[in-house]
């Protein structure tokens, strides 16, 4: 018995059942590209969580909640992470001329080149995957998915006041 949906329906739907499809579409590609994101972060000993900190604090120092407010995830769920990459000798945390109370997540040489070849990984899948994809085509979806990011922005600011 397989765990996959159904295919949906073939009536053409209306406007509002276009976009909960195209919702449902999102989230399943997410997932599909979360489960080649852990097979890829798999190959250099990472997971896509140490993989994603490892990026956030790649190109200057950060703080946890930096790096959290970037990724879109918790402090704590950060911390857990960053402890895990220091532990490892991925990380280390370095002094924060800022604010004694919250250290600067900085890559060691070894997380550095693990991020190097991990995202290489990616890179190659990505050309895989885009050689099958008009370029047109990825660049409408971008920007339609940009255009309704910003849409649910504006939504979650209003929402917030």
């Amino acid at each position: 018995m397989s765990d996959a949906l159904p295919p949906p329906a073939p009536a053409a739907p209306g406007r509002t059942d276009a976009f909960a499809l195209l919702v449902a579409d999102v989230y399943e590609a997410a997932g599909a590209l979360r489960r080649l994101g852990e097979r890829t972060a798999a190959t250099e000993g990472l997971t896509q969580a140490r993989w994603q900190v490892l990026s956030a604090a790649s190109e200057q120092p950060v703080t946890v909640p930096q790096a959290a407010r970037r990724l879109g995830v918790t402090r704590q769920n950060v911390q857990r992470v960053a402890n895990d990459l220091v532990e490892r000798g991925h990380a280390a945390f370095a002094g924060n001329p800022e604010h004694r109370g919250s250290p600067l997540l900085t890559l060691t040489p070894t997380g550095r080149t693990a991020l190097e070849r991990v995202t290489e990984r990616a890179a190659a899948h990505h050309r895989v995957l885009l050689g099958t994809l008009p370029e047109q085509d990825v660049t409408a979806a971008r920007a339609l998915l940009r255009r309704l990011l910003t849409e649910l922005d504006r939504e979650e600011r209003a929402a917030a006041e």
